[in-house]
Order: C-alpha cells, then sequence, then structure tokens
C-alpha cells in the first residue's frame, strides 16, 4: 500500500476544521495517518496517538510534513469528532483496494461483537466484506441489531467494488434486493438457502429430488459455536 495514494484519497475528505481563521497548526493528513497507524499497531485511544506520534516523530516525517511536530489528543479528539465517517471510510476503502491483484471471492457475514454491550446499549453487531485470496476487509458497517442486516448488505456494497467476483453470504441475504445490488455491480454470487424464502426452496428442493440420482451428495458432520451441523451437500 502506498503512503501517496492514501494521502491522495484524504485530500477529498471535507476539512472539519475553520480555516479561514489562520490557526490550524497541524494538516488533516498528517492527523488521519498518525491515527491510522496507531490504531492498526495496537493503540486503543486519543492519548495512545499522540504518545505513537511523539515516540516516532522521526520516522514520520520522513512521509508526514508535520509543520509543527506531532499533535496533541486534544487535536486528535476534535477532528476525528467532526470527520465524515462516510468520506473517511470510502478513502480508506478505495486505499485498501489498490492492493487488490485479482478477483475472486468476496465474503460478506455479520458478527456481533462479543463484549460491546452493556446496560445502556446492545452489542454492537458489524457486516463486513472480506476477500479470501488477499486477507483483506474490503469494508464494514456498523449495524443495531442483526435482523438489520438486509438492509446493510446493499449499503455495503455500495461502498466497494466488486466488479468481477463471486459474492457469498448465508441465507439472511437471500433477498430480491440485495441480489439485484450484486447483479447491478456486475458480479456473481453463491448465497445460501434456507426456508426463510419458502417458495424458493421448495422449487429448488423438488428439482434436486427430481435429479437427485444423476447428482452426487457429500455429507459433513462438525462442531462449534455450542452447536453440531450435519450439512449435506448436492
Amino acid at each position: 500500500m502506498k503512503i501517496e495514494e492514501l494521502k491522495e484519497g484524504i485530500r477529498n475528505i471535507s476539512e472539519p476544521r475553520r480555516t479561514g481563521y489562520g490557526n490550524i497548526r497541524h494538516k488533516l493528513e498528517d492527523i488521519i495517518i498518525i491515527g491510522l497507524c496507531t490504531i492498526i499497531c495496537g493503540g486503543e485511544d486519543l492519548a495512545d496517538m499522540e504518545a505513537f506520534g511523539k515516540s516516532r516523530q522521526e520516522y514520520l516525517s520522513k512521509f508526514l510534513e508535520l509543520p509543527n511536530g506531532t499533535p496533541d489528543s486534544d487535536t486528535f479528539r476534535r477532528v476525528f469528532e467532526k470527520l465524515n465517517p462516510s468520506e473517511l471510510s470510502s478513502c480508506l476503502i478505495n486505499w485498501i483496494s489498490c492492493e487488490r491483484t485479482k478477483r475472486g471471492t468476496v465474503a460478506i457475514d455479520g458478527k456481533t461483537i462479543c463484549g460491546s454491550g452493556n446496560c445502556k446499549h446492545k452489542a454492537y453487531h458489524v457486516i463486513s466484506a472480506f476477500v479470501a485470496e488477499n486477507q483483506l476487509t474490503l469494508g464494514e458497517l456498523a449495524v443495531e441489531e442483526k435482523t438489520n442486516e438486509i438492509t446493510a448488505v446493499p449499503e455495503l456494497l455500495d461502498l466497494i467494488d466488486v466488479k468481477g467476483d463471486i459474492v457469498t453470504a448465508d441465507a439472511m441475504s437471500c433477498q430480491k434486493k440485495i441480489v439485484e445490488k450484486i447483479i447491478k455491480k456486475k458480479a456473481d454470487y453463491a448465497i445460501g438457502l434456507k426456508q426463510n424464502q419458502p417458495a424458493l426452496y421448495k422449487d429448488t428442493k423438488d428439482y434436486f429430488n427430481e435429479f437427485c440420482d444423476d447428482i452426487p451428495m457429500k455429507s459433513t458432520l462438525d462442531k462449534g459455536h455450542g452447536r453440531i451441523e450435519k450439512r449435506e451437500y448436492q
């Protein structure tokens, strides 16, 4: 991943600070890149960003301007509070996508983040698009509940480039709008089918029953996530 490509993307992000007063001491790209590097290296909060920037200032100055040194934690807070999250997300997704050398499989799945819930809110649920061939997460969206995956998947597809890919998803994504969105993005798909689509499920089952003698079958038995799953493939 080239740092200059990331800088170019950051320049398309709206400047959240008041630029007419002449009191901006740190460049937006410096703040975002230091924050990103901090998180990649295991940092967790604004104080970590300041500490990381100061401890690595000599190295960071090789590709960042840092006209007034490293921003402090208050500067990181003010900027990240006002940044447009959609613009930042789009910038990072486009930057990561540059690393894709070939088309392949994009797996869309939702996971509940353990330990993220408390007495004030439920645990966070995140929809992600993962590229198996490159081991890259192309994009993520947070949703309030698992049932909101149906509306979130088309939004996630709008953010990423899947042209020429095979998009995979579980049976919850077996919806007309999701399939139409995948086709519109010029991708193929392999989506699970269960009885949440009763008519299609029945038609598919009847078709396989009619030709079952000519189609090989494979069964697997797996244990995980507190349950035993038996799967049959045709």
